[in-house]
């Protein structure tokens, strides 16, 4: 295992971390962990180095947490830092977080968390939390032990991320997604350096997209991209050593399904180093990236100039959305995508009162497009 710098903090984190929220499950029901594999999974990762452990309230429909408090006994909790996360959905008021806290706590079977989260932060429910100050009980949990970092995870725009980077002088880490196919979406390649520079470690979720950059074999195209390459590395591994070529990247969490994913992973890993990428393959991942790109049915730039949608659409999210079921051929998680965008915002609200398309600069025909788009995600 390769170990890595963690922002401003004298610990090293191995390059890659265990996501808890994709553990293998009976008869697809993902309250109901298969706990001998996944046990088997974690213990594993855990003797051949992985010392990062990523879970939170609402995994597997809240069976994430308890069950990774089983896992850690025997002597396993010593081996690594445990990272969870406050549900900021949930919280009402300040005493809310003491609340969670120790129910977290106690499922976790811990006296403290070395990693804890206001999770999946977006610009409501990250002014929702400063507004209460929710930094006065988190400031007392981190005097008490009983949290020993305090960080955040995001989903929103990067103009967001900076606000709530600056918005707190005590932030030691952070998690973003991304992954060589988003390096414009959300924090992106821009959050990682903003967050870096004030020395925040940053932590990578979603690096391979939920496995849909790990497709093995990948469409044919891809496929035909990366076998230009002298490396015998699957798509899987292309996306994560993409990842950890950058030294901004503190670690690179996973969230394995198999055992085999995690040997594959964790042998990745093991070889991972920051630059030692060559331009070659930096420009192979460049035209990897392109080529994806291309397979988007919608020629949707995302320039906005469709919004407002006087129904409240939102047009190129919607479009973004279908676009990815096609380039990841990956229907089941565009439609777990589009039950994500606000129903307000979904394409069944359009009207046809054709406002949008003599705006469109790449002459799309949206109402048409949102039809479609709408007949398949919300199946």
């Amino acid at each position: 295992m390769q170990y890595r710098s963690f922002g401003k903090l004298a610990w090293q984190p191995s390059a890659l971390g265990f996501g808890c929220m994709r553990l293998p499950t009976i008869e697809g029901d993902a309250a109901r962990i298969d706990k001998p594999r996944a046990t088997k999974m974690l213990r594993y990762a855990i003797d051949h180095g992985v010392n990062y452990l990523d879970t939170a309230w609402p995994y597997h429909r809240q069976a994430s947490e308890p069950f990774i408090g089983e896992v850690l006994q025997a002597g396993y909790r010593e081996k690594v830092k445990l990272a969870t996360k406050l549900p900021s959905w949930l919280i009402k008021e300040p005493s809310d977080f003491d609340r969670y806290l120790d129910q977290q706590l106690e499922r976790l079977q811990t006296d403290h968390i070395d990693f804890y989260l206001l999770h999946a932060l977006q610009e409501d429910w990250w002014h929702k939390l400063r507004d209460m100050n929710i930094f006065a009980p988190a400031e007392r949990a981190l005097a008490d032990g009983r949290i020993r970092h305090l960080g955040f995870s995001f989903h929103d725009e990067f103009k967001v991320f900076q606000e709530i980077v600056d918005g707190y002088d005590n932030w030691d880490f952070c998690q973003i997604q991304y992954n060589y196919m988003d390096v414009d979406y959300q924090a992106g390649r821009r959050g990682l350096h903003y967050a870096a520079e004030r020395g925040l470690a940053v932590v990578i979720m979603e690096g391979l997209r939920g496995g849909s950059l790990a497709q093995n074999p990948p469409p044919a195209p891809i496929a035909q991209l990366w076998a230009e390459s002298e490396r015998d590395w699957k798509p899987a591994e292309w996306g994560l050593q993409w990842l950890w070529d950058q030294p901004e990247v503190s670690l690179v969490l996973s969230g394995m399904s198999t055992l085999q994913h995690v040997e594959e992973n964790v042998t990745s890993a093991g070889r991972s180093s920051t630059g030692a990428l060559t331009d070659e393959e930096l420009a192979l991942v460049k035209r990897v990236h392109k080529v994806f790109r291309q397979l988007a049915p919608i020629p949707c730039t995302n320039c906005q100039y469709c919004l407002p949608c006087p129904n409240g659409v939102n047009i190129p999210r919607v479009f973004a959305i279908y676009n990815e079921a096609q380039m990841y051929q990956d229907l089941a998680g565009a439609r777990n995508a589009y039950q994500w965008l606000p129903k307000e915002n979904r394409a069944h609200n359009c009207v046809e009162c054709g406002e949008c398309e003599p705006k469109c600069p790449q002459q799309i025909e949206i109402i048409e497009w949102l039809k479609k788009a709408d007949a398949l995600l919300s199946a």
